[in-house]
C-alpha cells in the first residue's frame, strides 16, 4: 500500500481587506503567489501547496472554506495576513471550517528597508498587525491549529510547515478509514480496550470486528501458486532458516505462513481496510500465529495493533502517513523487559512476533521458534535487531472522557551481547530523561504498554497530529521533573473537564 503525499494538497489563503484599494491588493496577490512558489518547490514540504485568491470579505471566506471542506484531496489550509483582515469577517468561514489550519505568520520581506521605509510600505506589510487580530479570532473561537513565525523562505519555517502537513495527512487518512478487528480484546485487558463509537465521532476511524472463520475462509482460498510465488520472494529477500527451505523438515510451515499472508492481505485490499489487529486467544481455523504476514504488511503501511488493540492500530497507521517518505521506519511495539544496571538502565522493546522490518539495516532472518503462548503450531517471523539512533515510542489511551497520546523520546543502542536465544525482533533503548523517571511518568499517565515507534518522526509530528486531532498530548523528555509532570495531570483532567462548558 504504496503512501504517496503529493496526491495531497494545502491550500495557501491570505487575508486582507477592501481598505487599501485595488492596487495594494494586487501586490498582496502577487507576494502571495510568490511565497506559494517558493514552498512548493521546498524539499521539506511532502504535499502541493496551492494558491487561492486573496480574501477580503466575510462571504468569499465562507466560500472558501466550504469548497476546503468538499474538495477530497485539500488536508489543510495555510492562513496568513498579509495585511491587517478584520477578524469578524472569519467567524462564520472558520466555524464552518472542518479542515484543520495552520497560521502563518511571516511577512513577504525578510528585513525593514530602514532608508527607503514609508506609509505605503507600511500599509502594505502589517503581517505583525493583522496577524494578531486573526489570532485573537482564533484563540476566542478556542479553535485548535498551529502557529509557526518566522520567514518564509528559511528553512526551519519551513521544515516546520512540513511536519503540519504531514499531521494533517494522516488525520484526512484517518477520517474514514477502516480498521479490521480479527476477534475481539484479549480476555480481561484494560487499556487495549475502549471507546469505538467514540473514537470514530472524535478521530474519524471506523472499528469493525470479524470473526477468524472469516478470515480462514479467504485464507483457504489461496491457491498454491500464489504461495509458491510469495515464498520465493521470501527467498530472495531474507536469510532462510535452512529448515523452512524446500525439503527441509519444517516447510510445511514457510508454506502455511505465506497461505495467511496471501489470505490476510486479500482480506484487508478487498475490504479497503487500512489498519487490523489479531490476537492470539482467538485462532479458530489458523495453523499458526500470523506473524510474518503481521510483518510484512506493516512494512507495506497498514497499521497493527495485537491482541485487539485497534488504538495502536490506527496510531501506527497515522505514524505510516506521517513518515512517508522520510527516512527510518516505523513499527508496532511493545515495552518486555529492562535492564537495571545501576549505570546503564536501558528498555527492549520487542513483541511475541509483529515487529515490522523498516526499523531494521539488517537483512532479516526468516525463522521458525516455538511461541510458549496459545497453543498452536509454531509460527514462522522475522528476526533483526532495530537500527541504532534517535526514536519516539507514542501510545494513545481512552481515559474515560477524551483520548490522551503519550511519547517519549528513545536513544535506540545497539544490545550489549548477542540474543541468539531471542527468537524475535527487537529494540533497546536509552530512554529520556533516564528509564527511572520515564517508566514512572508513563505508568502515572497511564501509558499503553503497546506504542507506536518510529525512527523517522519527532515529537513535533506527534504533536501536531494530536493538536489537530484535539487529543491531550504528554511528553516525557530530558526537561520532565515527575512533580511537574503530575501536576500537568491534574491540571489537564481540570480542562478536559471543563472544556465544554468554557465554549
Amino acid at each position: 500500500m504504496l503512501i504517496d503525499l503529493k496526491q495531497f494538497e494545502v491550500w495557501f489563503v491570505t487575508g486582507s481587506q477592501h481598505l487599501y484599494g485595488p492596487e495594494t491588493l494586487e501586490k498582496v496577490a502577487e507576494h502571495s503567489k510568490e511565497i506559494v512558489q517558493g514552498l512548493s518547490h521546498s524539499a521539506n514540504i511532502p504535499v502541493n501547496v496551492v494558491f487561492q485568491p486573496v480574501l477580503t470579505n466575510p462571504e468569499a471566506i465562507r466560500k472558501l472554506c466550504m469548497e476546503a471542506n468538499s474538495t477530497g484531496n485539500c488536508v489543510g489550509l495555510i492562513i496568513w495576513m498579509h495585511t491587517f483582515s478584520p477578524a469578524k469577517m472569519w467567524i462564520a468561514g472558520l466555524a464552518a471550517l472542518q479542515k484543520p489550519f495552520v497560521h502563518l505568520h511571516t511577512q513577504y520581506n525578510r528585513d525593514i528597508p530602514w532608508s527607503d521605509i514609508d506609509m505605503d510600505f507600511m500599509n502594505l506589510n502589517q503581517s505583525a498587525h493583522g496577524d494578531r487580530e486573526f489570532g485573537f479570532i482564533g484563540s476566542r473561537m478556542r479553535l485548535n491549529r498551529k502557529v509557526i513565525v518566522g520567514y518564509w523562505q528559511d528553512e526551519g519555517v519551513q521544515a516546520d510547515l512540513g511536519t503540519w502537513t504531514r499531521a494533517a495527512c494522516a488525520w484526512y487518512d484517518a477520517q474514514g478509514a477502516r480498521i479490521a478487528r480479527f476477534g475481539d480484546n484479549m480476555r480481561e485487558v484494560a487499556v487495549t480496550e475502549g471507546d469505538k463509537v467514540e473514537a470514530q465521532i472524535r478521530l474519524g476511524y471506523d472499528v469493525s470486528g470479524y470473526g477468524v472463520g472469516d478470515l480462514v475462509d479467504v485464507v483457504n482460498q489461496v491457491t498454491d501458486a500464489e504461495i509458491d510465488q510469495l515464498v520465493k520472494e521470501y527467498n530472495e529477500r531474507y536469510e532462510v532458516a535452512p529448515s523452512l527451505r524446500r525439503g527441509g523438515s519444517q516447510y510445511q510451515s514457510l508454506l502455511e505462513g505465506a497461505r495467511i499472508e496471501v489470505g490476510l492481505r486479500h482480506f484487508l485490499q478487498e475490504g479497503n481496510f487500512k489498519a487490523f489487529t489479531t490476537t492470539f486467544e482467538d485462532l479458530h481455523g489458523l495453523t499458526q500465529l500470523p506473524g510474518l504476514a503481521v510483518q510484512r504488511l506493516m512494512e507495506n503501511n497498514y497499521g497493527f495493533g495485537a491482541e485487539g488493540d485497534w488504538k495502536t492500530a490506527a496510531l501506527v497507521r497515522a505514524m505510516k502517513v506521517m513518515s512517508a517518505g522520510l527516512d527510518g521506519g516505523t513499527s508496532f511495539m511493545e515495552d518486555y523487559t529492562y535492564h537495571l544496571s545501576h549505570n546503564d538502565m536501558m528498555g527492549l522493546g520487542s513483541h511475541m512476533l509483529e515487529v515490522c522490518p523498516t526499523i531494521t539495516e539488517q537483512k532479516p532472518s526468516l525463522e521458525i521458534h516455538p511461541l510458549s503462548i496459545g497453543g498452536k503450531a509454531d509460527p514462522v517471523r522475522l528476526v533483526f535487531d532495530t537500527r541504532p539512533g534517535p526514536a519516539v515510542n507514542a501510545a494513545v489511551m481512552d481515559i474515560g472522557n477524551r483520548f490522551r497520546m503519550l511519547v517519549n523520546i528513545v536513544e535506540v543502542v545497539p544490545t550489549h551481547e548477542p540474543l541468539p536465544k531471542l527468537p524475535v525482533a527487537r529494540a533497546v533503548w536509552r530512554p529520556q530523561p533516564d528509564l527511572k523517571t520515564s517508566a514512572t511518568a508513563w505508568i502515572l499517565a497511564g501509558g499503553a504498554h503497546h506504542t507506536g515507534f518510529s525512527h523517522a518522526l519527532t515529537v513535533e509530528h506527534l504533536e501536531d497530529f494530536a493538536e489537530i486531532a484535539g487529543m491531550e498530548f504528554l511528553l516525557i523528555n530530558h526537561d520532565t521533573a515527575l512533580s511537574a509532570f503530575k501536576k500537568e495531570i491534574r491540571w489537564n483532567e481540570m480542562y478536559y473537564l471543563l472544556a465544554h462548558g468554557l465554549r
